[in-house]
């Protein structure tokens, strides 16, 4: 399916050119970076291959299952990079480097008390909640879960998400091309308003990893002063 137009959504460009020059490997890859905290929505990349890679090209719904198949891959790959970090860094390389990849402390303590109220199961159940697998893989390294349980219940988690939006989008299919050909006289707005909308929370979640580290900060100094009296 060709897209045609003068400026094309950047979000939706992207994944479509990298479908078009991968195929498959290219939700691997997609997923891979969207699990280490890249801001690219699994949502979108897993709706559109299973518009693009499976209902466009004349797949049936048993080609469904693979795209599940090769989202979860793509989540596992991803989420081996936080677990090994976590793993073989510990805490301390978290703190110091997590802010680079918009990890705060705070964050970081709330996935460690959540993985350590649910134990490894909390890895599964993380896969399928859009916040938190991003980060679900941190608190499994810090914890030296198992390798191999870490990953089956990394890829079952990721499976089950990546094969409801490839059905999803498999069953839309042609919904996206109507979508599209409605916004296109407002292209250039939209794309606009994306990039602006884009540099605005990526701004926000800046200043607000750093608000929330000096707060961290200052707790834990005043707890560590109180403790020394």
């Amino acid at each position: 399916m060709e897209f045609t137009g003068s400026v094309e959504i950047m979000f939706l460009d992207f994944i479509i050119r990298v479908y078009s020059f991968m195929g498959w490997p290219g939700v691997v890859f997609l997923m891979a970076i969207e699990t280490v905290a890249v801001p690219l929505p699994s949502e979108l990349v897993m709706l559109l291959a299973g518009w693009l890679l499976i209902q466009d090209k004349g797949g049936s719904l048993w080609m469904v299952p693979v795209a599940g198949f090769y989202g979860a891959l793509g989540s596992l790959l991803g989420s081996l990079v936080f677990y090994w970090a976590s793993l073989h860094g510990g805490r301390r390389i978290l703190l110091r480097y997590g802010k680079y990849v918009l990890i705060s402390k705070g964050e970081l303590d709330k996935a460690e008390a959540w993985f350590d109220k649910y134990g490894e199961r909390a890895v599964f159940v993380g896969r399928l909640l859009p916040v938190v697998r991003s980060f679900i893989s941190i608190p499994a390294g810090l914890a030296r879960m198992n390798l191999w349980r870490f990953s089956l219940y990394t890829f079952a988690g990721s499976f089950i998400w990546s094969l409801i939006l490839a059905y999803a989008g498999f069953i839309l299919g042609e919904n996206w091309v109507d979508l599209r050909a409605a916004l296109q006289p407002f292209e250039l707005f939209i794309l606009f308003f994306l990039v602006a909308g884009a540099a605005w929370l990526l701004y926000s979640r800046i200043k607000s990893v750093r608000n929330q580290d000096k707060r961290y900060d200052s707790e834990h100094t005043t707890t560590s002063d109180s403790s020394d009296e």
